[in-house]
């Protein structure tokens, strides 16, 4: 992990040349959560549920009249996966803004969670943040990254460029844990970077609104968020199905284009990228494109009543087919958001996800509602209908569960 020295210093330097600082505010959620999966776990040491604790504090600090820090740590306690027992730093930011002629300008250097796209299931062109997957299986979760991130706006548009110093490993389930594949993995990586997980990667973006169209331009140039597994055996020897593998982690080149066109009651949605100096699920490095097309619906006043909905329909294509590395191949998943607008905040959402290619279907259900002004309480499901032997999600074709979260946010 990279250490923070340089960030404090300026934080001292800011607070000593700016003054007693105006404000201290300290925020956060613990939350109480389980898990339970009704069907008997595919592999040797799994269980059949887990539960645990979070706790993720938000300590934000004016320093100065234009400079504040930010320090959001996480720290969760599993029951059945002691690897899915960890720390991590989601947010330690120090943040400086200010204008530039008729821009406004705004500077972060430390750890930060930055987020890309316009689609609600999967986004292509986030590619800043690593996931982490022993949050949730669903890619909802993000390790912080540390960064050098300036971002200038105006009436032109919106500009980001960001400095990335450090490669942070994706995280993996262990042998106890739900949501894990068939091969046994090293807790390491391999890089293609003689500079490993210290190489300097580069990313920029350009964002505008022009009347109903929202869009934005990005560029990616570093280490790969996505890994590929290789063996970790020396060169030339067979592996055997005890064989552990490790991750490997290239060097890519990515572009990427997202947009929302509204009109009315209708949003149109599309999220598109091309990359190269990936490998495809052969082992071969291939260029590739891959697309994703949303369509939304909003219902207001549903029947008269209170009640809004949102109507949601996302084709997902790769060019690879069959050889992608992910399961977002050629999917389609159509779902709905209810939004009871009561006083407990209820919120429901449904949805199906099918593979077009495969007989691959699941079913995903999650109720979020307030208990008091400090509790409130998600219900999330996620239910594999039918799994295709094919399908890089067989290995977890067992792992339908349902789960409950209690939350105390103050």
């Amino acid at each position: 992990m990279m250490r923070f020295r340089p960030v404090i210093a300026l934080i001292v330097l800011i607070a000593a040349g700016g003054g007693a600082a105006q404000s201290v505010d300290f925020s956060g959620d613990v939350s109480l959560q389980t898990r339970w999966f009704p069907e008997s776990p595919e592999f040797s040491g799994q269980r059949w549920g887990s539960s645990g604790l979070v706790v993720e504090p938000t300590l934000y600090w004016d320093i100065a009249e234009q400079a504040s820090f930010t320090f959001t740590p996480l720290y969760r306690y599993d029951s059945a996966d002691s690897r899915r027992t960890h720390a991590d730093l989601r947010e330690a930011y120090l943040l400086m803004y200010g204008d530039w002629g008729d821009s406004f300008w705004e500077l972060r250097v430390g750890f930060d969670r930055v987020f890309w796209g316009v689609v609600e299931l999967h986004n292509l062109v986030d590619v800043v943040n690593q996931f982490d997957l022993i949050e949730h299986p669903r890619e909802e979760a993000k390790l912080g990254q540390p960064m050098a991130y300036l971002t200038v706006s105006g009436g032109w548009g919106t500009a980001e460029w960001l400095v990335l110093p450090y490669h942070r490993k994706r995280t993996f389930a262990g042998s106890g844990g739900r949501f894990r594949g068939s091969l046994p993995l090293v807790d390491d990586a391999l890089y293609e970077s003689g500079a490993e997980e210290r190489h300097v990667d580069l990313a920029a973006r350009y964002s505008n609104s022009i009347g109903p169209l929202d869009f934005g331009l990005s560029a990616f140039a570093g280490t790969n968020r996505e890994p590929f597994f290789v063996p970790a055996l020396p060169p030339g020897l067979i592996p055997d199905p005890a064989t552990p593998f490790i991750p490997y982690y290239e060097q890519i080149r990515h572009f990427g284009l997202d947009a929302q066109l509204t009109t009315g009651d209708w949003l149109y949605k599309l999220e598109a990228i091309r990359r190269s100096g990936a490998r495809n699920l052969a082992g071969r490095e291939e260029d590739y494109h891959a697309f994703i097309l949303g369509l939304e619906r909003n219902v207001y006043a549903v029947f008269g009543s209170t009640v809004d909905m949102v109507l949601l329909a996302e084709w997902h294509d790769d060019s690879r087919g069959s050889l992608a590395t992910n399961a977002w191949a050629n999917d389609l998943f159509v779902g709905v958001a209810v939004t009871f607008n009561d006083v407990q905040s209820t919120e429901l959402t449904a949805g199906i996800l099918g593979d077009l290619s495969r007989s691959y279907r699941a079913l995903n259900l999650g109720l979020r509602r307030r208990l008091s002004d400090n509790w409130s309480m998600r219900l999330e499901a996620i239910a594999q209908l039918k799994v295709d032997p094919l399908d890089l999600t067989y290995d977890v074709r067992r792992d339908s569960f349902l789960g409950l979260d209690f939350t105390y946010s103050y």
